[in-house]
């Protein structure tokens, strides 16, 4: 690609790309082309000027070098996002500048006569909406708009009825813009997350591929606590699958061969097979924003009671209106109130801060499904941690083998590897990965794998019963035994470790112990959690005492509960919501599932199951629980800054009111008045609430 340098200091480039016009889409190629390299910093592409700003903290000889091997290729869109709401922007810009062109052409060039009969026309449109409005005995701001409009027709006052029509149109472009670009970027935030999915091939081996290789008519397997990660036609299997991110729907629906099956939604219990029909990001980023959109988990009890607000001030401004007019007889005065509502600013700005939170959010690698969650996250006084995989690493290790019975080391790791590989838990990964790196590979030989939640794992491989598990799923249910002669060694099995058991055909096979170490953020987390006002932190784990005494002492929890199952999770959280308590809970295996769905705010680890990610009410990163101190952070200064929101609407609005009725502000300068302190405050909603 030809460019040329138009500016340049160190660490940032303002080129210019060498073509008379450059399109959105090929914007979006250049600025995701950039992003990728590696040591670029931030990257600014402006299509209607074919320009680009580029900061890089790499050697200014690799940004020219991959200028140079830049094109529009097929190979370079693929890095762009479904959506970058590029095109978006571009659509309202243009609207707003038409609108703004053509007011001022208008007034020019247009005969007077005509302009009357062109504000007639637009004035109708109000008066209709208006009128339907009460049609439907419900009291609206349309209502307001449309009295104004009509009482400045009807003194023939054109011009203040134009000036108001076109504040409005203005208003309402502003308006969608601001919401739409919104959810847009939220919409951004809000990816699958799945790299890699079960494929079968044609000999019936099932193969770990990228997700991104599946083709239209490959066959993916998902089992429980698995995400569904294309859309497709389930052709074998019996599965319950959690599609409330896609339909709303509360409860799992039951999916057999023929059941149609959408990406994103999890398989809460069985496991499927399916026919893929639409390849990766095929209407995913659609269905995203209609939940948005549509989902009531994004009306928080501050923007209800903004929407509430804003509706019970309407007929208080018509009153107040029409007692204006009897008591001075001035129409002015008394359009200076009809100019002035409440409504837009409390309508608008309380969602938009919301929906700026939530992507803010996205930033910091926390994803949240609804404003209620921020405001729970702002207002609980206790979090639940589940251990595994939240206060220890998510990628514990495989220490040491215990073989047992007489079974090789390597034999039984290969058996336990094949078992674990299909379940996304923190322990099962460590299996897998220990396989690995022995490089012990194997076939798939086991028949259909059944995993018992909170306990284990259950197969028949080669006509023979395998499990694999807790020590209460080994030994309490399936009664499984231990070779007297071997019970020494048993007896003496290292303490500082989790232990998992294997068994086959009824007898212990080997035990797998797993160091799982603290996070070493933990402490200074659950400090700063305190610090930030949780009056109590707590710790349930299915570990043992012993375990889970020794991880409380060190993390300084205020509480902490061992072999716990998930029920006495979601329990804990029902006795603690009776008490008066807002509950959070952190976990990240399938286990956790009932108690994030208790709590007034579920958090899951991104890398844990599918099905607690779903469930979950918002997701973070594995990297450190710092993040929780940020998400704590943000929903406070959030809620902070709605109640700033309240107090200037209304002063500053309740400031218009009265310089209108003392005759000061006439009704058009009331209206843009209103209308720019409605667009100050929605823009101040969307700006960060956390500073760099």
């Amino acid at each position: 690609m030809k460019c040329k340098i138009l500016h340049e200091s160190a660490g940032r480039l303002r080129i210019r790309v060498m073509q008379n016009r450059m399109t959105s889409a090929q914007a979006d190629i250049l600025e995701y082309y950039l992003r990728n390299i590696d040591g670029v910093t931030g990257v600014k592409v402006f299509d209607r000027t074919c320009d680009a700003i580029i900061r890089y903290t790499c050697t200014r000889k690799n940004i020219l070098a991959a200028l140079a091997a830049f094109s529009y290729s097929e190979q370079n869109a693929v890095l762009v996002p479904e959506h970058t709401g590029r095109e978006l922007n571009r659509q309202y810009e243009e609207k707003l500048v038409f609108s703004a062109v053509g007011r001022i052409l208008g007034k020019l060039f247009v005969p007077s006569p005509l302009r009357t009969v062109y504000c007639i026309f637009r004035g109708i449109g109000y008066i209709r909406r208006g009128l339907r409005t009460l049609m439907e005995r419900k009291l609206e701001v349309s209502v307001l708009d449309a009295v104004a409009i009509t009482v400045s027709l009807l003194r023939r006052d054109y011009n203040t009825a134009s000036s108001v029509m076109f504040l409005l149109k203005l208003g309402e472009l502003l308006e969608e813009w601001t919401h739409k670009k919104s959810v847009d970027d939220l919409a951004g935030t809000m990816a699958l997350n799945i790299d890699k999915t079960w494929v079968r091939t044609a000999d019936g081996q099932e193969c770990l591929v990228p997700v991104r290789d599946v083709q239209v008519g490959d066959t993916v397997i998902v089992r429980t606590g698995g995400i569904i990660p294309l859309d497709g036609r389930v052709s074998d299997g019996d599965a319950d699958v959690n599609q409330a991110s896609i339909t709303g729907e509360g409860l799992p629906v039951h999916k057999t061969a023929g059941s149609y099956v959408y990406a994103g939604t999890v398989v809460e219990d069985g496991e499927c097979a399916i026919i893929v029909d639409k390849v990766m990001g095929s209407g995913r980023y659609d269905r995203i924003v209609r939940m948005i959109e549509e989902s009531e988990k994004l009306k928080s009890t501050s923007e209800a009671k903004a929407a509430h607000l804003a509706d019970k001030l309407v007929p208080i401004t018509l009153g107040g209106t029409i007692l204006t007019w009897l008591l001075t007889h001035n129409v002015t005065k008394a359009l200076s109130i009809l100019m002035v509502d409440f409504s837009c600013a409390l309508k608008l700005a309380m969602p938009l801060a919301i929906l700026s939170a939530m992507r803010e959010s996205g930033t910091h690698h926390i994803s949240v499904k609804g404003g209620r969650f921020l405001e729970a996250a702002a207002e609980a006084d206790t979090i639940v941690f589940d251990k595994t995989g939240t206060l220890t690493y998510a990628t514990p290790t495989v220490a040491k083998i215990v073989p047992f019975d007489g079974h090789d080391e390597n034999e039984v790791l290969r058996l336990a590897a094949c078992l674990e590989e299909h379940y996304p838990h923190s322990i099962a990964r460590a299996v897998v990965e220990e396989a690995r790196r022995r490089e012990l590979h194997h076939e798939e030989r086991h028949s259909k794998v059944e995993y018992v939640v909170a306990h284990g794992i259950s197969s028949i491989v080669d006509g023979e019963r395998v499990l694999i598990g807790s020590h209460h799923f080994i030994f309490e249910d399936e009664k499984c035994v231990v070779s007297g002669e071997e019970q020494h060694i048993f007896d003496s099995l290292p303490a500082e470790y989790s232990h998992l058991y294997l068994a086959i055909s009824g007898k212990l096979a080997a035990v797998l112990c797993i160091s799982d170490p603290l996070r070493k953020e933990a402490p200074d987390v659950i400090r700063q959690l305190k610090e930030l006002g949780f009056r109590k932190i707590v710790m349930m784990t299915g570990d043992s005492a012993r375990t889970a005494a020794a991880v409380a002492e060190k993390v300084g929890v205020d509480e902490y509960y061992a072999e716990v199952l998930p029920g006495d999770k979601a329990e804990f959280i029902r006795r603690a919501h009776k008490a008066g308590h807002r509950v959070i809970m952190l976990g990240d295996g399938i286990n956790d599932s009932p108690a994030l769905s208790e709590a007034d705010a579920g958090i899951a680890i991104r890398e844990g199951a599918a099905i607690a990610r779903e469930i979950a009410d918002i997701t973070i990163s594995a990297d450190d629980l710092y993040a929780l101190v940020t998400l704590r952070k943000l929903s406070m200064v959030l809620m902070k800054r709605v109640n700033v929101n309240y107090r200037f609407i209304i002063s500053f609005n309740l400031m218009l009111i009265l310089l209108g009725v003392s005759g000061v502000l006439p009704p058009a300068t009331s209206a843009l008045l209103h209308n720019l302190s409605t667009l100050g405050v929605s823009m101040y909603s969307m700006t960060n609430l956390l500073k760099a």
